[in-house]
């Protein structure tokens, strides 16, 4: 597709702190080159607005890669904007229009208070997996790669699992602000292999117990999660967690 440029008008949520009332600002931005990330979009105008003498959107960002999972942005009603499996720091403004108006907004969950604007706190996946995303093996020298035999079904269903970032972009997209499909992925993770068999059990009674106390909603499977999720990670994971955590409340050993 050709290089084009286009003029923009942008509604950007801005709050200053969790305790604050927030507000969209209106801002028209132009000479945005086509070949633009959004965030590099997003940069330009925080560079106006530095030298207006304007405090700049703050927003979250670290590899730019859609490696990290800190470029949580809700763009015209969508985690991460329009374009299906990408992130937000990789969706490239060819995605709009010349004279597009683009609304973009934080995350919106209880469980993902706002620090300020778009920035959110999502620390409260790191305490999920905290209280149960690990094993515990005594691992004396290195063995080699092919000493514990892995069904190649269940080694592929992990390894797809493994490939969550931890964005949020499934609780953003929720109606009831779901963690489910995150939670489910870290489960699954850990659960299919059998180095994670012995606290298969106890993880998943945790882990859960963790996401409800940091306010997350209940799963009502509608598949929004699974739709938006920048890495595809399936909405299968979630029945497998429930069956895990029926089993488990079913085990004497939890």
């Amino acid at each position: 597709m050709d290089h084009y440029e286009m003029k923009l008008t942008l509604k950007v949520w801005r709050q200053a702190n969790n305790k604050s009332k927030g507000r969209f600002e209106t801002f028209q931005v132009d000479g945005i080159s086509s070949e633009m990330s959004f965030l590099e979009m997003i940069d330009i105008l925080n560079e106006r607005l530095v030298v207006e003498g304007q405090d700049p959107i703050a927003f979250d960002h670290d590899c730019r890669e859609g490696i990290c999972g800190s470029c949580a942005m809700h763009i015209n009603g969508r985690p991460h904007g329009p374009w299906h499996a990408t992130t937000t720091c990789q969706l490239h403004m060819r995605a709009f229009k010349d004279g597009d108006t683009i609304v973009v907004e934080p995350w919106r969950a209880n469980g993902f208070p706002i620090i300020k604007d778009l920035v959110t706190d999502r620390s409260a996946f790191d305490r999920i997996i905290q209280a149960g995303g690990f094993i515990s093996v005594n691992t004396g020298n290195a063995v080699d790669g092919n000493a514990l035999p892995i069904n190649k079904d269940n080694a592929d269903a992990s390894f797809a699992a493994a490939a969550c970032i931890s964005c949020g972009a499934c609780v953003a997209a929720c109606k009831n602000a779901s963690a489910s499909l995150f939670l489910s992925a870290k489960i699954s993770h850990l659960g299919l292999l059998p180095q994670g068999q012995p606290e298969r059990h106890k993880r998943v009674i945790s882990m859960v117990a963790q996401m409800d106390k940091e306010g997350f909603g209940s799963c009502t499977f509608t598949g929004a999660c699974e739709a938006v999720c920048p890495k595809e990670i399936a909405i299968t994971n979630i029945s497998r967690m429930h069956k895990d955590y029926l089993a488990a409340g079913l085990s004497a050993d939890n």
